[in-house]
């Protein structure tokens, strides 16, 4: 084995690492993905066939049979491959990132090939034996890369196997709380929340109007419904019913730069305003508008509990919300009833704060932010969509909503329930100090501060929690228990006891 070859070799590794980290865990996330179970199972097989090429290459001559059956596996590891490349594009789009990736690796392992199997071949020739070797510096490589591929890939085949008990439910029974055959307009309906409701509601029959800039990404919503790029694309006599505004610039997919915090304020005064400007020139104006916020309204307010009637203390956040809602409630003028949704955490496997969790906690790296003492109010996703349904359904019901679970945790709590319901370790703090640097005032209003807030509103309205408990929610959510079934309101009431 010459340095040519383990170099080779080790670019073969650290472009399979790359694609690994950046595209199967951090971007893709296949690990939650039910629809990726057959890709999970080739990548595991690939990565300890890798495991069995490595070691064998790194600390042996294999002579032989032995030899021959080393060129079999690679050659199966380039069979494995070519049918993981059919199997996602069959499964998934894949970004231009990972295509040039897989290109990349593809023409590596040929070279590697064109060079292995040759000298695999002339060992093939002597008797069958397995000839220790040491190859200084590589073959220590070799140990380190197949500990990493043999980790990968027996959690690969884990979590292939997970994805059978991770599977949505059905989105039709969250929308049951409205009449038949509604024409609802959905902005933002590309976004986590929005895709969960506007499957619950075409799949309920209603008719769904949805807004997004890019119709690329609105390509799999399901049908039938219409998209629309621009409210201006709405005739003035086109039946609206209710408004769903959620639409805007995520908060928490890169650093608070001036011009990334004029583009979270701008995107949501911009699309909010021509919702109300919609609703003014409609012959038949919409009984309701339920209109985005965020529990960041309240500020960082401590330990203080936290139901709509609270006030708030300025930070970025707050500015951000209270400027949306003002903006909403120029809908009031136009006799339109509007509930100012202030939406806490949402959790759910494939979007929002928690997708981003799941990968260190599966693998034992979690912990708390910090000291971990502040609160987060979180809601399941699935509760949030009943509870859009159950604001537009519900006359009485107006103002500010909290959208969020009855039972707030502290951020060390949630970071237990979360190993719990992965059964790994929970106890690796995010120090705060490196996250203010790194972020600056993202880490304070996102990570390491926060509110306990309750959903006062909502449940004196009528409404119940599917999952009103951290446990029920994650149990749920990562496949570790069936799902929960709504309180009585008086289990709900008990929940707003202060700690």
């Amino acid at each position: 084995m010459t340095d040519l070859i383990w170099t080779l070799v080790f670019a073969q590794v650290a472009m399979g690492g790359f694609d690994t980290l950046y595209h199967h865990e951090l971007t893709e996330r296949l690990a939650w993905r039910p629809s990726q179970a057959g890709e999970l199972r080739l990548h595991g097989v690939r990565n300890l066939s890798y495991a069995v090429m490595l070691l064998g290459l790194g600390w042996t001559q294999p002579q032989g049979a032995l030899a021959l059956a080393l060129i079999a596996l690679m050659l199966g590891e380039l069979v494995v491959t070519l049918w993981d490349f059919v199997e996602e594009d069959r499964t998934r789009k894949l970004p231009a990132s990972e295509r040039i990736t897989h290109t990349l690796l593809t023409l590596n392992y040929g070279v590697v090939l064109a060079l292995v199997i040759p000298l695999l071949a002339g060992w093939a020739t002597n008797p069958t034996a397995l000839v220790p070797t040491f190859y200084d510096v590589w073959s220590l490589l070799c140990s380190l890369a197949a500990v990493g591929v043999v980790v990968f890939g027996l959690r690969d085949l884990a979590a292939a196997r997970r994805t059978a008990r991770i599977v949505a439910a059905d989105p039709v029974p969250l929308v049951q709380a409205l009449a038949p055959r509604q024409a609802v307009l959905v902005t933002g309906a590309t976004g986590l929340i929005g895709r969960r409701l506007v499957a619950a509601l075409v799949g309920a029959g209603h008719e769904v109007i949805a807004l997004t800039r890019d119709r690329r990404a609105a390509a799999d919503l399901p049908a039938p419904i219409r998209i629309v790029t621009s409210l201006d694309q709405i005739a003035d006599d086109a039946r609206v019913d209710a408004i769903v505004n959620l639409a805007g610039e995520p908060i928490s997919d890169g650093l608070w730069t001036p011009a990334k915090r004029r583009r979270i304020v701008g995107s949501r005064l911009a699309v909010t305003r021509a919702v109300v400007a919609l609703i003014a020139r409609l012959d038949r104006r919409p009984e309701v508008l339920v209109s985005g916020s965020a529990i960041g309204w309240y500020g960082l307010r401590g330990d203080e509990t936290l139901d709509e009637t609270a006030d708030g203390a300025d930070c970025f956040s707050r500015t951000v919300c209270r400027r949306w809602e003002r903006a909403a409630m120029a809908a009031q003028d136009l006799g339109v009833r509007v509930v100012r949704l202030r939406i806490g955490i949402v959790l759910a496997v494939d979007g929002g704060a928690l997708s981003r969790m799941l990968t260190p906690f599966e693998f034992g790296l979690g912990g708390p932010f910090g000291a971990g003492r502040h609160w987060m109010s979180w809601i399941h996703l699935d509760d949030l969509v009943r509870l859009i349904a159950h604001a537009v359904a519900t006359p009485g019901l107006n103002g500010p909503v909290n959208g969020t679970a009855p039972e707030p945790v502290r951020n060390a709590a949630f970071a237990q329930a979360l190993g719990r319901a992965l059964h790994r370790p929970a106890v690796l703090p995010a120090p705060a100090a490196p996250l203010r640097l790194a972020l600056g005032a993202f880490a304070d209003e996102l990570l390491l501060k926060g509110q306990r807030v309750i959903p006062a509103a909502a449940l004196a309205s009528g409404f119940t929690f599917t999952y009103p408990t951290l446990d029920e929610a994650l149990g749920d959510i990562v496949g570790a228990s069936k799902p929960g079934r709504p309180r009585t309101d008086a289990s709900q009431s008990r929940a707003l006891a202060p700690a």
